[in-house]
Formats: C-alpha cells, sequence, structure tokens
C-alpha cells in the first residue's frame, strides 16, 4: 500500500456533496450510446478511440466532448446520463472512494477495489489498457540545470520562490496541489491557471512560471526543452486507461463491452503518446487520430 494525502481526500468528499443534482442532459441522438469525455484533449482523444471501436462493431455512437471535470461527468455517469466515459484507474478509484485511507499499489487491486465500488452504482469497469498516464510536474531543463534538481522532493527549498501552473481544478486535487503539499511540503510563491497544457509549456518557456502540471504523456515532452521531475515519493497512483459503462447500457446493447476491451487489450501507453501528438503537434482532431490510430 502507497502513502496518500488523507486529510485533503476531505476535499472530494465536499466536492461530491456540491454535485447533489442530476447533471443537465448533454445533447445526443435518441437510441445511441452515448461516449462523453472530460473537459482536456487527451481524453477527447481516447472517447475517439474507444468510440470508433464501438463503431466498427456495427454499434451506433454519439461522441459529446468536453461535458466538464470529474465532478461533472462522474455524477452523469452514475445517473444514466451519458453511458461510457474513459477513466484513468487511480483518480476514478480515489473519486470514487475518497474516504479509503490508501491506493493499491497493482493496478489489479486497484481494478478490483473500483469495480467493487460502482458495480453498487451501476457502473461497469471494464478491463483496463497497458496505456497509462500519470500527473506530471514539468520545470524548463535550464531550470533544472540551474538548480540542481531531478525530483519533487528537491523542490523543498525553492517552492517559496516559484510560480506554479496548472488547471483550475489543481489547488482542489489531492494529487495536484494538496498533494505536492503534503507528501512534498511543497508551498508555492504563486499559483497561476493554464487554460491548456500547450499554455503550461509556454508559460514554462516564457518564465512566467517555473514549474507545471503536464500528464507523462505529453508530447511536447519530446520536442520542448522541458522535462518531469521525478514523483520519488509516490504521490501518483498507477493511471491505467479504464472505461467505464452503465450496466444497463451494456446489457442492452450486446457486444459493447467485447469491443471496448479488445480496444484495451491493444492499447499501450505509446500508442497514447503518438495518438497525443497527432493532435498536438500535427493539428489533426481527436476522431482522425483516432481513425489513423485504428488504419
Amino acid at each position: 500500500m502507497r502513502r496518500r494525502p488523507t486529510g485533503l481526500l476531505l476535499v472530494l468528499l465536499a466536492l461530491l456533496g456540491a454535485c447533489g443534482g442530476t447533471p443537465a442532459a448533454p445533447s445526443a441522438p435518441t437510441g445511441t450510446i452515448r461516449f462523453a469525455s472530460y473537459d482536456f484533449q487527451e481524453n477527447q482523444i481516447l472517447v475517439e478511440v474507444y468510440a470508433e471501436a464501438a463503431r466498427r462493431a456495427g454499434l451506433p455512437v454519439s461522441v459529446q466532448h468536453g461535458i466538464g471535470t470529474r465532478e461533472v461527468v462522474a455524477p452523469a455517469i452514475q445517473q444514466g446520463v451519458v453511458d461510457v466515459v474513459v477513466d484513468y484507474l487511480g483518480t476514478a478509484t480515489l473519486f470514487a472512494r475518497p474516504a479509503f485511507p490508501d491506493l493499491p499499489e497493482s493496478p489489479e487491486t486497484m481494478h478490483r477495489v473500483l469495480s467493487r465500488t460502482l458495480g453498487g452504482r451501476g457502473v461497469l469497469v471494464l478491463d483496463p489498457a497497458r496505456a497509462e498516464d500519470q500527473n506530471g510536474f514539468a520545470v524548463t531543463t535550464a531550470f533544472a540545470a540551474g538548480n540542481g534538481v531531478a525530483t519533487l522532493s528537491d523542490l523543498a527549498p525553492l517552492a517559496p520562490l516559484l510560480t506554479f501552473g496548472g488547471p483550475p481544478e489543481c489547488p482542489d486535487r489531492p494529487l495536484c496541489l494538496p498533494g505536492l503539499a503534503e507528501v512534498y511540503g511543497l508551498e508555492f510563491a504563486e499559483v497561476r491557471a493554464m487554460p491548456t497544457r500547450g499554455a503550461t509549456v509556454e508559460a514554462l518557456l516564457s518564465g512566467d512560471i517555473q514549474v507545471g502540471l503536464l500528464e507523462t504523456t505529453d508530447a511536447r515532452l519530446a520536442v520542448a526543452p522541458v522535462m518531469l521531475l521525478i514523483d520519488d515519493l509516490g504521490l501518483q497512483p498507477r493511471e491505467n486507461v479504464v472505461p467505464l459503462v452503465r450496466a444497463d447500457v451494456a446489457d442492452r446493447w450486446e457486444g459493447l463491452t467485447e469491443a471496448l476491451d479488445e480496444t484495451s487489450a491493444l492499447l499501450t501507453t505509446g500508442d497514447l503518446v503518438q495518438l497525443n501528438r497527432a493532435v498536438e503537434l500535427e493539428d489533426l482532431t481527436p476522431e482522425e487520430a483516432a481513425k489513423r490510430w485504428w488504419g
């Protein structure tokens, strides 16, 4: 078992409590399997990859992108507003069970915990993919060399002088700023909300921020002079990509779970990096990148 920021998990309970109402139903054609994505680009790409698998299995699909953050999307699938969500194993487990004392280290055990939890809410947790994407915290290579930092622990004496950039929800997420404070003792001089990961890289390169949140599969890491600091105290859990499906929808549409499980069996972390590259650097749409991946 791995140490987690425990007291700060109550933040998620408060957030879930704020979502007591039923989310507004996104507009979608009737008689379709409603795939929904979170409000960031990689998740939109993943949803298109899995939706294409369902299309190729002859199933009627509609895709609704950018429905919102996890606080919006998680209640939506549990309440039957959407049918399929593509999630990340560790974060999904932490969100579903915010009072869980410690997350299991192995994806297999985490999958069992998440399956038991969401099964009682009418949601099936399908097979996780080998593809994995964790939160990463980046600095420029020049900053790392000039300050002798390679790990998140190395930032502790510098953080009070630094500006951090991340998504607007970062101050409330246990695996972002609260976790950095509790596990690493990192308290930054200033925090700036970044609208996109691309904007985060630009702000790092311009010096507007010195530390920024990027996913470990961000294609810009291979082409920009930025690097991820090592998570040496293990804040981030395993984050295998995992599809979540309404149980009643899986029963209604024969072949759906098989198509999604077959996709997970194929998808690797390297594939995810290439899919991100296609959208981030080659200007393909998520749908175009997904279709090219399927060939």
